[in-house]
């Protein structure tokens, strides 16, 4: 249709230029208007469809929608202005063409002309009354020759009509009787007419009039002759044929210009309107041809966009179809489809790389969370970024305060740690070690702490820190070597006690009846000595005894009734101090040795009662509290006094043989109790008494079920 109406339009323009054998007549021309009018209706209908499917498109918002009007606007307005300017200059020449300001000086030369030759012909008429005049004066005078010599008379009057140049001269009466006629000699000779009777009343009254005669073409004077009676001077000229043709063609000339100014606004209507339609008809073809190409070249683009949306939303198996017509649009959705397999690859391989650094991280943080170490990570700025669980044990927080560590400088989470971070930052070493101790919970822990460079963050160095509890291996080690010193001592000390007592005891009873001077000294003597060894020997015995530990021999038992037999002993043997228990509603029956765990909580009890009487307790009653619970699957025995309680430093040594903070104390009770514990399973803890006065000695050792301890016993009877 566009290729049609672009034809049409062209055959319009050829039709109406007359450059057909058509002519452009007026029906011919209305025809065509109505043709190009339809055409351009259609046009129209075309580009607006057109436009409607692309405001859709854009309120739907549909990929590219934006470009494509962008891109048809330019189009557009390529078309538009240029039409638009050719209408206006169209306009304006049109305008000019066909009102010429040089077209009104030639009207006005040609009036001027006009004017001109008439009054050329008015002088040539007053030329012809004046030379008439003169030779009607001049032949009025040769009266008497006419009346005597009437040839001579003739020939002066031929002579005179030559050389005036006249066509045609006589006298003639007033009833047109010609009384003499003369030869002019001129080429043109005209008849003598006779004048009308007004003619000779004009002449009489001297009137400037000349009869035109032969159509115009002569000048006829009519003069009277006074000396003449009833006479006339009759003579003739011919007229200027350009006085007779200019005014004729003048007069067809404004005629013609009168006709152009009143069809001028017809003519400038109707090639305004073809004009209008030829430019509408190609200025919507335009446009239709701009749509068109607009979607061709919008089309491989929206399919991109759509495609690249698709890739962002991370869908990387989209691929465009790809039109060889398209040319290099074509060639990008090759690149794109090129583009998205490799990133599907990578993807792919991303994925496996993270899948594989998953499974690393989950080992990791497996790794980390079943290490009994504490891991701390140290970030470039000197805050903490990982936290294992048995470093959130040790920060300055506890529950889920610990999770707000993380981001916190190093020196406020655990500031003991600071000092070896700025020594490891200080120095170039791959690896900084250190030994610190900690206070957690009422208690000193020794920890060995490793420093190590962690991954470089933008150019500045992190650490992981590892903090091994060295505590039980430290007591342990300390244990060990102090059991191997008491059975040394032991060994070296036992062998010469009883020579020695049985030579004391041998002195007193040979030389007591004998030793008459100061007997008395004699005797306290001996019994020193005696005394003494009895002190050493039983020191070797709890050395011996520290050394050579009984392996504990689990039974099932109850626990409830171990503790309180233990209490009632020690309610009997300290009646002054207020001695009270608390145990579960049902009994504890676990796996135990019940001599070894009775050993252990009279240690625990008797060295409370040591406290209290070491106290001053005027100002409050004397008291122990103890309490067996389970929570978790652990037993666990508090030991509660109000006496003097434990030093805040070194509390952790009393845990070690021979650290005591009595002058009489051996210093191996509370090792005594850890070992049982030990062998039990547990540990023990000292801490201070929840009242803020006192100590508090906790045991605990995990327990099984009645079920699972009978198998236990079951088992170990088989083997």
């Amino acid at each position: 249709m566009v290729a049609v109406a672009i034809l049409i339009a062209i055959g319009s323009f050829l039709i109406f230029a007359g450059l057909t054998p058509l002519t452009p007549t007026d029906q011919n021309v209305q025809y065509l208007f109505y043709l190009d009018g339809v055409v351009a209706v259609i046009l129209a209908l075309l580009v607006a469809f057109e436009a409607v499917e692309l405001v859709r498109a854009w309120r739907a918002k549909t990929a590219a929608a934006g470009l494509h009007i962008r891109i048809v606007a330019l189009f557009a307005i390529i078309a538009a202005v240029p039409a638009i300017s050719m209408a206006v200059v169209s306009s304006v020449t049109l305008d000019k063409l066909f009102n010429p300001a040089f077209m009104r000086d030639v009207r006005g030369f040609i009036g001027g002309a006009t004017e001109a030759a008439n009054l050329f012909r008015e002088n040539q008429c007053l030329w012809l009354l004046q030379e008439s005049q003169l030779t009607a004066a001049d032949l009025d005078r040769g009266k008497p020759m006419f009346d005597s010599d009437r040839k001579l008379f003739k020939e002066f009057f031929t002579s005179r009509a030559h050389f005036l140049g006249f066509s045609a001269a006589a006298m003639m009466k007033r009833d047109g009787t010609i009384v003499e006629q003369v030869e002019t000699g001129s080429m043109i000779r005209d008849p003598v007419v006779k004048p009308q009777e007004q003619d000779f009343a004009d002449s009489l009254r001297n009137e400037p009039l000349c009869l035109i005669l032969n159509e115009g073409r002569t000048f006829v004077a009519l003069r009277p002759m006074p000396s003449f009676a009833d006479m006339f001077l009759y003579t003739s000229r011919p007229v200027d044929p350009f006085t007779l043709e200019f005014p004729k063609q003048a007069a067809a000339l404004n005629h013609l210009f009168d006709n152009f100014e009143q069809h001028r606004g017809q003519f400038q209507t109707t090639l305004a309107i073809m004009f209008g339609l030829l430019a509408t008809i190609m200025l919507l073809a335009a446009v239709w041809i701009g749509l068109a190409f607009t979607n061709g070249l919008v089309a491989p683009i929206r399919r991109l966009i759509a495609a690249t949306d698709q890739v962002s939303a991370g869908n990387f198996y989209v691929q465009v179809p790809v039109r060889p017509s398209e040319g290099d649009l074509a060639h990008l959705g090759q690149t794109f489809n090129k583009m998205t397999s490799e990133l599907r690859q990578q993807q792919s391989r991303l994925i496996a790389a993270n899948h594989m650094m998953d499974e690393r991280r989950v080992f990791t943080e497996a790794v980390l969370f079943g290490v009994p170490a504490a891991v701390i990570g140290v970030g470039a700025a000197g805050d903490v970024t990982v936290l294992n669980p048995s470093a959130r044990l040790l920060v300055d927080a506890e529950g889920e305060e610990a999770e707000k560590a993380i981001g916190r400088p190093v020196a406020e989470a655990l500031p003991e740690l600071a000092a070896i971070i700025e020594e490891a930052r200080a120095g170039y070493l791959r690896m900084t070690q250190r030994q610190i101790t900690l206070h957690r919970d009422g208690r000193d822990r020794t920890f060995n702490v490793r420093i190590t460079n962690g991954p470089l963050n933008r150019g500045e160095r992190t650490f992981v820190a590892t903090l091994d509890d060295m505590t039980d291996l430290v007591a342990a080690q300390r244990t060990a070597a102090w059991a191997d010193v008491a059975r040394r001592i032991a060994h070296e000390i036992k062998n010469p006690l009883t020579p020695i007592q049985l030579s004391a005891e041998r002195l007193k009873r040979k030389y007591g009846k004998v030793i008459t001077a100061d007997k008395d000294v004699f005797d306290q003597c001996t019994d020193t000595i005696i005394r003494q060894v009895d002190d050493i020997k039983r020191m070797v015995d709890e050395f011996s005894a520290f050394s050579r530990m009984p392996k504990a021999q689990m039974e099932n038992d109850d626990l409830t009734a171990c503790i309180e037999q233990v209490l009632f002993l020690m309610r009997v043997g300290h009646a002054d101090i207020a001695i009270s228990g608390s145990y579960p509603p049902a009994p504890v029956i676990t796996r135990f040795d019940r001599r070894l765990l009775s050993q252990a909580v009279t240690n625990v009890v008797k060295n409370a009662t040591e406290g209290i009487a070491a106290t001053d307790m005027q100002e409050r009653a004397p008291k122990i509290d103890v309490t067996l619970r389970v929570e978790d699957g652990v037993a666990i025995i508090d030991v509660e006094d109000n006496g003097k309680g434990f030093p805040r430093e070194n509390r952790a040594r009393l845990l070690e043989p021979y650290m005591t903070t009595r002058a009489e104390g051996t210093g191996l009770g509370l090792p005594i109790v850890a070992k049982i514990l030990e062998d039990h399973g547990g540990g023990i803890e000292l801490l201070d008494a929840a009242s803020g006065q006192g100590a508090l000695v906790r045991l605990h050792f995990p327990i099984a079920a009645p079920g699972a301890a009978m198998e236990g016993a079951v088992s170990a009877g088989k083997a």
